[in-house]
């Protein structure tokens, strides 16, 4: 429901969210076709990331991946090579502001699931904690990291009395977040469903100064590892999102005004089924990609040996420099730089500077996978 509120003088109308579950229920048997569709996408994926042999490896990367996308809908200008600069202690090329938001968020999901693994509920008390590091640095730092909010916010427009939604006003928080705590432990409806509703939810009520959206959006995975529905964090929707961006904003605003859950939740159903698929792909393409190159070096004489460790530093970090492969990896300058070389000559890397002295390789193959839909762009507003 709307409730009229003032704010000097000028009024605005905040939304209360009805509780959870929705009534009317969802009309389970039109989602069913969704529903099995995405079930059986996930269990493929799940059965996938057993059987690869770099799953650290993809659930390192993935993690990372999800964080960006997500802080781009947010507006951040972080590409993945910035990202893996900033965590390796190598300069980033756009703002530190932008890739530590993105660095947070890593840290965000590593630690939500973390204490979850050690049977910590799933609760408005852990939702405060992975705020709290989420915004623990970058702009979000002066928005009350890990506390709910004490002011009224609102989305688009530059006061309540223009915006295109506001949601709850204070004095409503307490009882919306005690009856979406309640939903989280509800176990009545299937494991995507709930995870569909609560997204909802959780960005209607907008808790939090700052961040929902990304918390939000983390809170799908949270739902899905804690329902035994995936063992590790690779399934992220950001992608799907930001490709459809405006339809997302559209469908969160059309359940708020006319309760159109089952059009929200086809919309969401299909992007797990889609994501998932492409999560099973980039596994497939990853370690493709990583065989062919093996081949490669395995041609090598002597130098194949050091050439192998310096393709493992690069699955981490795809993009180096002569001093710093040396001092990861303990070679000598001369080493460093025969194998990089000999790695181009086999079209594994490439030399991006185009300097002679401080040169830049690049493992633009691996890169190009791990980019696929990461580009940055000017956000449309935060949700």
């Amino acid at each position: 429901m709307y409730i009229t509120q003032k704010i000097a003088e000028e009024p605005y109308k905040a939304y209360i969210p009805p509780r959870l579950p929705p009534n009317p229920p969802v009309d389970l048997a039109r989602l069913y076709p969704y529903l099995e569709k995405a079930t059986l996408a996930l269990a493929e994926l799940n059965s996938i990331h057993k059987s690869i042999p770099n799953t650290s490896l993809f659930i390192y990367m993935y993690v990372r991946k999800e964080a960006l996308l997500s802080s781009q809908i947010e507006g951040t200008q972080s590409s993945f090579s910035d990202l893996m600069l900033f965590e390796h202690q190598q300069k980033p090329e756009v703002s530190l502001e932008d890739v530590e938001e993105v660095s947070h968020y890593v840290k965000a999901v590593t630690y939500g699931l973390e204490r979850l693994n050690t049977g910590f509920p799933l609760s408005l008390r852990l939702l405060c904690e992975i705020h709290s590091i989420l915004l623990s640095g970058g702009r979000g730092s002066s928005k009350s990291p890990g506390e709910f909010r004490r002011s009224q916010n609102w989305i688009g427009g530059t006061r309540p009395g223009n915006a295109l939604f506001v949601p709850p006003p204070v004095e409503y928080l307490n009882e919306c977040l005690s009856d979406f705590e309640k939903f989280l432990h509800d176990d009545t409806l299937p494991i995507l469903i709930k995870a569909g509703i609560a997204h909802v939810q959780f960005e209607t009520i907008h808790p939090f100064l700052d961040g929902n959206g990304r918390l939000g959006r983390l809170l799908i995975t949270l739902l899905l590892c804690n329902g035994a529905m995936l063992d590790e964090p690779i399934l992220y929707l950001s992608l799907y999102l930001k490709q459809n961006r405006q339809v997302y904003y559209n469908l969160l605003q059309e359940v708020r005004v006319h309760g159109t859950w089952e059009t929200w939740l086809e919309f969401f159903l299909e992007g797990v089924f889609k994501s998932a698929k492409q999560a099973v792909k980039t596994a497939i393409d990853m370690n493709n990609l990583f065989d062919q190159d093996m081949e490669k070096i395995q041609t090598l004489g002597r130098a194949r040996f050091s050439c192998e460790q310096t393709l493992e530093y690069l699955k981490k970090l795809p993009q180096i420099t002569v001093p710093l492969l040396s001092f990861t990896l303990g070679m000598t300058a001369p080493t460093a730089r025969s194998s990089l070389n000999h790695m181009v000559k086999l079209g594994i890397l490439e030399e991006m500077s185009g300097k002679k002295r401080d040169k830049v390789y690049v493992y633009s193959n691996y890169l190009q996978i791990l980019e696929d839909g990461a580009e940055p762009f000017k956000s449309v507003g935060e949700q």
